[in-house]
């Protein structure tokens, strides 16, 4: 009913945010309680804290734990996400206005928006993609063909506490870090996927455009047909002027939504870096 227009975008957008917004707002009011090494908690971080303030015999390590607990959400987390959606929406403000004027109509004039978010968060959709199918054919062959070269040079994997985890080959030096500590103590693997994460949104940022006709020959037909014009220049000039913005901005875009993605995992924000950008510029678009 959402894609045949009956509310508000699309629908396959408007489910990827509502659940990303329902697993933020229960990780951090979840009235669930946990048995852990320091007692019983409970999962919403926000609960906790009160939780802890009342339970526990200092302030200050009530406050502590609330920040910095591992067995469940922390409010460390929560300080995380909002930092990396304000960074998000201040991001999609860079832009550069290309002054249009009109053929038909003279003197009517208007601005062409071409935004560092060009592609939106299509780059990083089809990374998070591509990363986790290679992840997902590297464990399988693993687990089954584990002493043949091309499959560990694919990735070795080493289940830890009922989770696969990368300790080696292609996969490994792919997967991102999930901490600052992880960053530290692997700085190699960190360099080697961060530098992935952004090449491979540039690069499929840049061919996006192509694949959807939003390239500057195409946009520049749009609005030839429209009688539009770059402002005090010839007509030609127009092809010439988006060729010159919107594939750098593409490419510039798809790299800094990748290390975002890359820095919202090292902070600790709530769900993956990659899923509060889609979020963020989802709820964005709707603005």
């Amino acid at each position: 009913m959402l894609e045949k227009g009956y509310g508000l975008g699309s629908g396959v957008s408007l489910f990827i945010a509502a659940n990303m917004c329902e697993f933020i707002f229960w990780r951090t009011l979840s009235p669930i309680t946990m048995k852990t090494e320091a007692g019983t908690e409970f999962e919403g971080c926000f609960i906790a804290l009160f939780h802890f303030l009342l339970t526990k015999p200092s302030s200050l390590s009530a406050i502590y734990m609330s920040f910095f607990r591992t067995s469940a959400p922390n409010l460390s987390s929560v300080f995380a996400t909002v930092l990396v959606f304000f960074l998000v929406i201040y991001l999609q403000g860079f832009k550069v206005n290309l002054r249009l004027s009109n053929q038909r109509y003279k003197g009517y004039e208007i601005d062409y928006p071409i935004r560092l978010f060009y592609t939106s968060n299509i780059s990083v959709i089809l990374m998070s993609a591509l990363v986790s199918n290679i992840a997902t054919i590297s464990q399988l062959l693993y687990t089954r063909f584990k002493g043949q070269p091309l499959v560990r040079l694919l990735g070795e994997w080493q289940n830890m506490q009922g989770r696969w985890i990368p300790v080696g080959g292609f996969s490994y030096y792919i997967t991102p870090p999930e901490s600052f500590n992880d960053f530290i103590y692997h700085p190699l693997r960190s360099a080697i996927s961060t530098l992935f994460i952004m090449v491979v949104c540039a690069f499929f940022s840049r061919y996006w455009i192509e694949i959807t006709k939003e390239s500057p020959k195409d946009v520049a037909e749009k609005l030839r047909d429209e009688g539009f014009m770059i402002a005090g220049s010839r007509e030609h000039s127009l092809s010439k002027t988006l060729n010159k913005y919107i594939p750098t901005a593409a490419i510039c875009g798809g790299m800094v939504i990748g290390l975002v993605s890359v820095f919202s995992d090292l902070l600790g924000a709530i769900g993956s870096g990659t899923g509060i950008l889609i979020t963020v510029t989802i709820i964005y678009g709707y603005f």
